[in-house]
C-alpha cells in the first residue's frame, strides 16, 4: 500500500513542480523556489509525523512522495554544474550557498519551534 501512496504523492508532486517551472520561466529561480519551500514543507511533514499527528501513511503520500517528487536536487545539480561551465561562478556560489543556507534556517525553525 506504501508503494502506492508513494507514487501517488509522486505524481501530484511531480505535477506541481512542472507548473511552477513553467509559470516562473526561469530554470534557477523555479528549482530555487521548489527546493526551499519543498524542504520546508517536508521539515514541518517530519514534524507531524515524529510527534505522532500524522501516519505513517500520509508520511509516505506526503513526505516521501510528494516532497521528493517536487523538490529537485537533480535538478540543482545540473543547473550548479551549467553554471560553472558557463564561467557564472558568483552566481552558481550564490545559488548554492542561498539554496543551502535557507533551506537550512528554514528546517531549523519548523523543528525547533
Amino acid at each position: 500500500m506504501n508503494i502506492i501512496l508513494v507514487a501517488l504523492g509522486g505524481f501530484f508532486g511531480s505535477i506541481l513542480r512542472l507548473y511552477l517551472s513553467q509559470i516562473t520561466e526561469k530554470r534557477l529561480i523555479g528549482t530555487w523556489i521548489a527546493n526551499i519551500s519543498g524542504s520546508l514543507l517536508l521539515a514541518f511533514i517530519f514534524y507531524l509525523q515524529v510527534n505522532g499527528q500524522i501516519t505513517t501513511t500520509t508520511w509516505a503520500l506526503l513526505g516521501v512522495g510528494f516532497s521528493g517528487a517536487y523538490t529537485t536536487f537533480s535538478t540543482f545539480g545540473n543547473e550548479t554544474l551549467q553554471l560553472f561551465f558557463d564561467k557564472k561562478y558568483k552566481t552558481a556560489s550564490l545559488y548554492i550557498v542561498s539554496t543551502l543556507s535557507v533551506s537550512i534556517i528554514l528546517v531549523s525553525i519548523v523543528l525547533y519551534i
